[in-house]
């Protein structure tokens, strides 16, 4: 059975405390060379197909359920066997 991963990150132009604390901690750690740091969240689906049908269905089901729109962005939508 095919699954379809989705990937939702908070919108580029609002902050990411989460992130800003991981990013913090792994400076207090010692480890350097690391940037911005952004924290998303990622949705495994189990489908019994992914015709077309039905990655249209998880694109809407991505946009309305599992994000929010005002503050987070859906930004990939990928199938893996």
């Amino acid at each position: 059975m095919p699954t379809i991963v989705v990937d939702v990150m908070p919108k580029a132009e609002l902050l990411d405390p989460q992130g800003k604390a991981v990013a913090g901690a792994l400076h207090r750690l010692g480890h350097a060379g690391f940037g911005d740091v952004r924290i998303g969240k990622r949705f495994e689906l189990t489908v019994d197909s992914a015709d077309e049908a039905t990655l249209a269905a998880v694109k809407t089901i991505a946009e309305e359920i599992l994000s929010n729109s005002v503050i987070e962005d859906v930004v990939g939508i990928e199938v893996v066997e």
